[in-house]
């Protein structure tokens, strides 16, 4: 039999923990807020204050605490601390071999009316214009964490003042990694960002990519300008590689490298990486990583052919949590909202080491398949397994604090009060 006290004790003190490095410099009202609002996301699984509310379980009306909650998502203007203190948890597992994968999204509101800047996006699910808001994102795939973790997430809508273009709030976030990071890492990015400026911003900068081309795309190959198809029908596959895919399926890859250059930058050599397999067509690819360079198979295999766990994140994040249902109105909060909840999934996947398989770990991996039959440590299972143990909690993280700080406090004027 579980023993649901002591993990739920022990769950309540990583949340606790994990929020005290990321608030260090907020305020206590803060650092409470964010504290509960973390809490909150992990026992809800929802978006809506009201079921974040219900799931702190205070001793007050929940109307209350939803004000507070909404207030507080109004009032918060500490981002670049809160950010700058998580990605400081994240910075020692990122290194040369990370890889940077990049998406543009949406959150589509059809049915609203008045949310603060409501733009006209294209839902990617269905391929229509709808109203609501796009998304910019990055997950970083490490070599010790099982799960992709969250690094960057923007809302914006092209109504507000100032914005720019789509293309210089992707440039943003990549200025965002490049910032706090460095030269660490490769960026690997989809079909969409198979523009010009994005070839000449990464080779400008001397930053490591790889970018999945068009058909369409026309390259330089062997002093001729020739569509990219055609150059890679040239070759057939000269290594293979062999891996088990989602379903644990075994899959045979082919892959080929050929030497480009671009019409647009006719000074930078490129290479084509065509990998036959996926697909009735070869997936192409264009880097500026050496092909006998280690990097650019590690970048390929993790960015594209396990790419269906980036792929998986962002769908937790919209399924999970349903996060396209939230139902603040300002942009702020709403802003405020998602970063919260971003940094809750960072949470998830800082809790899922490859290495140290603690006991928490175990049990929640445990509870998540005795409850809802999933066989997959993955990010449905986490956070299904930490809602089973938090929900046979009678009260909140509130109260979980005041006892657990009051004992350490009491612990430490202790060891100060005792004789040398």
């Amino acid at each position: 039999m579980t023993n649901y006290t002591r993990f739920i004790y022990e769950m309540k003190r990583k949340v606790s923990n994990f929020s005290k490095k990321i608030t260090k410099k907020l305020s206590k009202p803060k650092s409470k807020f964010i504290t509960q609002m973390i809490y909150g996301f992990l026992n809800s699984q929802s978006v809506l204050l009201s079921e974040i509310s219900r799931a702190l379980k205070e001793d007050i009306l929940l109307k209350k605490t939803i004000e507070r909650l909404s207030r507080n998502l109004e009032n918060f203007d500490e981002q670049e601390d809160l950010i700058g203190k998580y990605i400081n948890e994240l910075k020692p597992h990122v290194n040369d071999n990370t890889v940077f994968c990049c998406d543009k999204s949406d959150l589509v509101k059809p049915h609203s009316y008045e949310l603060e800047l409501l733009d006209r996006v294209r839902d990617g699910s269905t391929g229509e214009t709808e109203k609501g808001y796009d998304t910019f994102e990055i997950a970083a795939l490490t070599e010790n964490k099982e799960l992709p973790i969250e690094i960057y997430s923007r809302i914006y809508s092209s109504l507000e003042k100032g914005f720019k273009s789509r293309n210089i709030e992707a440039l943003n976030g990549l200025d965002f990694v490049e910032k706090h990071f460095g030269k660490k890492g490769i960026y690997a990015l989809d079909r969409g960002y198979d523009a010009n400026m994005y070839y000449e911003y990464f080779t400008k900068g001397n930053k490591d990519f790889v970018i999945r081309a068009t058909k369409k795309r026309n390259v330089i190959y062997k002093g001729k300008s020739v569509n990219i198809e055609k150059v890679a029908a040239f070759y057939k596959g000269k290594y293979a590689y062999h891996y088990k895919n989602k379903k644990n399926k075994e899959r045979h890859l082919k892959f080929s490298y050929a030497p480009i250059k671009l019409p647009a930058l006719k000074d930078k050599k490129l290479t084509l990486v065509i990998i036959r397999g996926l697909g009735k067509k070869p997936m192409l690819l264009i880097s500026n990583l050496k092909p006998d360079a280690k990097k650019l198979t590690l970048a390929i295999l993790k960015a594209y052919i396990r790419r269906w766990k980036i792929e998986e994140y962002f769908r937790f994040k919209k399924q999970k949590f349903n996060s396209e249902n939230f139902r603040v109105r300002s942009i702020k909060r709403i802003r405020n909202l998602d970063l919260i909840l971003s940094i809750t999934i960072g949470f998830l996947a800082l809790f899922s080491d490859k290495k140290r398989k603690t006991k928490l770990r175990i049990i929640v991996k445990k509870v998540s398949e005795r409850i809802y039959n999933l066989p997959d440590f993955d990010y449905y299972a986490l956070a299904d397994g930490i809602k089973e143990i938090l929900s046979k909690s009678y009260t909140g993280i509130a109260t979980f604090l005041k006892s657990y700080y009051k004992k350490r406090r009491s612990q430490k004027i202790l060891r100060l009060s005792l004789p040398l």
